[in-house]
């Protein structure tokens, strides 16, 4: 059996993998809380793999939280790596991010540097590096740097698109391509990793890239909603500079062989996926 405790008690990503792993006889999963320090009291000796999905994401980066970046994201993260090693922990797992390579734009392929323009991604880059730092051949350390992660109550822009998806009659059709991976299929790929012991940087993603206007338009379809597509944004869409729309409407993907894996982890197709997200199967 794999004794695996989660950092990060409330978090999507950590709740989901509990949940996926939780029939399962070979897991025993554990989660706690990082507000309350109370973590540097608890023996990680009991436990094989120690996931640190913990992090600030969706917080606004004003002058006055961008401590709050590399404090929590890289320091913290940093100090309960060195306590796992410390206490015997075989392997860590440390959720990254595709915001590391600091584009809004383009492909992404192994030669590729990481750049963070954001505190975020800067705080994460950090976090890796220190971390990586700590791995022998007692203790193995495995980075995912994951592009957005959808599904079932999930936060973040693919939230946003789904209510925009329910309530609009006009959406721009526009024909773009975006690494994603659906929460099943990210927490899959977690318990293979944790079964095989692996470690290293992985990019895991779904099968296909995803188009934007076509994700609305399956939205759209599991609510029994008509929207109309039409190309006349479309020219000031990719003219804009506004990040917002770019992280929406522009090309960011990983070059697809980067995120192969001696297993199969897509146990989720993309229309089906949407099906699952919008609660309809």
């Amino acid at each position: 059996m794999k004794r695996i405790l989660i950092k990060g008690k409330n978090s999507y990503i950590g709740n989901s993998f509990e949940k996926w792993v939780t029939n399962d006889d070979n897991f025993y999963v554990e989660k706690i809380s990082l507000k309350d320090g109370n973590w540097e009291k608890i023996d990680f000796s009991t436990f094989d793999v120690v996931i640190h999905v913990a992090g600030i994401v969706h917080v606004k980066e004003t002058r006055d939280k961008q401590p709050l970046y590399y404090k929590i994201n890289r320091d913290l993260a940093f100090r309960i790596a060195q306590k796992s090693k410390k206490e015997g922990v075989l392997q860590f797992v440390f959720l990254s991010t595709m915001n590391i390579y600091g584009i809004n734009s383009g492909k992404i392929d192994k030669g590729t540097k990481p750049e963070p323009k954001t505190r975020y991604g800067k705080s994460k880059l950090e976090a890796e590096q220190l971390i990586n730092g700590l791995q022998d051949n007692k203790f193995f350390v495995a980075i995912l740097r994951p592009p957005m992660v959808y599904g079932k109550n999930c936060k973040g822009n693919y939230a946003k698109l789904s209510k925009l998806a329910q309530r609009t009659f006009l959406f721009p059709n526009i024909v773009n391509r975006r690494s994603m991976i659906y929460v099943d299929n990210l927490t899959e790929f977690i318990k293979q990793l944790v079964i095989n012991m692996d470690s290293g940087i992985f990019f895991p993603q779904n099968s296909e890239y995803v188009c934007t206007s076509e994700l609305v338009f399956y939205i759209a379809k599991c609510h029994n909603k008509k929207i109309h597509f039409t190309k006349i944004f479309n020219y000031l869409l990719r003219a804009s500079e506004f990040k917002s729309l770019n992280k929406i409407f522009g090309n960011l993907v990983y070059e697809m062989e980067m995120s192969e894996y001696k297993n199969n982890y897509r146990v989720c197709d993309f229309k089906e996926s949407i099906k699952l997200s919008e609660g309809k199967l």
